[in-house]
């Protein structure tokens, strides 16, 4: 998404910089790392303060901010040029304040507020920040995009060969292999024939195999690989649960392909067809024998990047 905010910015005027690649994360609620990070911020700071110097940037724009990642750079930048200060999905969670992120939920919040614009990508991050903006401050709704011009649309003939499925997900503990155990469990309930290829890998592969064992395995492919395997297959099959929202179903559907996916906030937000209710695999194994409508004008209508650059454009000339 970082990089499709760029192409965006671009194409709407706006020439983009990426000025850091320092990573500020943790992903496990470590105060000491989180106070080390906080520490060497100033540095950064100083870094691009300095490179910055005889021609300051006209906008700062952060993608990301949240509890775990917050941007601890861009506030004291834009101060500092007084410039504006933007982010592209911003989630709060006070939740997390006096807790294991407590340093860095303080810094999201208060990067939060810091910002004149905050982009809401999602129905349920935009929910907290209108509840608690600041005074002055815009929320303004981009949904996710792409480029469709980068996918191919050209769809395999069907024939009388099996139904080929596809899965494009990370192998991790939490809600990614509950999504994968509520795809197996749906699975067994498909009468007709069917294959079906996963793409990925990570820490519980072993596991995803042994709930699978006919499928086909690509582990993890670059981004040209993956849309190689779009365009063979005939659907895309993935709960989702508790996705913010999933590229891979934009992706999908820019190359033709319909989605099978349950009723959660972030697919809500991004995929044409009607969603199955949550955790029910008869359901789910109904949706992927069911029919499908072609996608792409959903995705042309309502996640192109020319829209994008359009709401872009027409929010940043207001601020700069």
């Amino acid at each position: 998404m970082a990089r499709q905010l760029m192409q965006a910015l671009d194409r709407a005027g706006y020439p983009v910089f990426l000025v850091s690649d320092w990573r500020t994360y943790d992903g496990k609620g470590n105060a000491e790392t989180q106070q080390s990070l906080l520490d060497k911020a100033a540095w950064e700071v100083d870094r691009i303060t300095q490179l910055f110097a005889s021609k300051p940037p006209a906008i700062w724009f952060t993608y990301h901010c949240y509890y775990k990642a917050p941007d601890l750079i861009g506030p004291s930048v834009a101060k500092h040029f007084q410039i504006p200060y933007v982010i592209a999905e911003a989630s709060r969670a006070k939740k997390r304040l006096g807790g294991p992120w407590n340093a860095f939920a303080q810094a999201a919040e208060s990067a939060i507020d810091a910002a004149d614009v905050l982009f809401a990508m999602t129905e349920r991050d935009r929910f907290a920040l209108d509840r608690d903006r600041t005074e002055n401050q815009r929320v303004i709704d981009l949904p996710p995009f792409l480029d469709q011009s980068e996918f191919t649309t050209d769809r395999p003939a069907r024939g009388d060969r099996p139904l080929n499925l596809l899965t494009v997900a990370m192998m991790r503990e939490g809600v990614k292999t509950e999504s994968y155990r509520n795809l197996a469990a749906a699975l067994r309930h498909i009468k007709q024939p069917y294959h079906l290829t996963i793409i990925g890998d990570g820490t519980t592969r072993a596991e995803v195999e042994a709930l699978f064992p006919q499928a086909t395995f690509k582990g993890a492919l670059d981004h040209e690989a993956v849309r190689l395997e779009y365009a063979k297959a005939d659907l895309f099959v993935w709960p989702g649960v508790d996705e913010a929202y999933g590229m891979v179903y934009l992706e999908a559907q820019a190359s033709g392909v319909p989605v099978v996916a349950e009723d959660h906030p972030g697919p809500r937000s991004v995929i044409a067809a009607t969603l199955v209710p949550e955790n029910d695999p008869a359901a789910f194994a109904a949706a992927i024998e069911g029919d499908h409508i072609d996608p792409c004008p959903y995705i042309a209508d309502h996640h192109s990047i020319d829209r994008a650059a359009s709401i872009l454009r027409e929010t940043l000339e207001t601020v700069i």
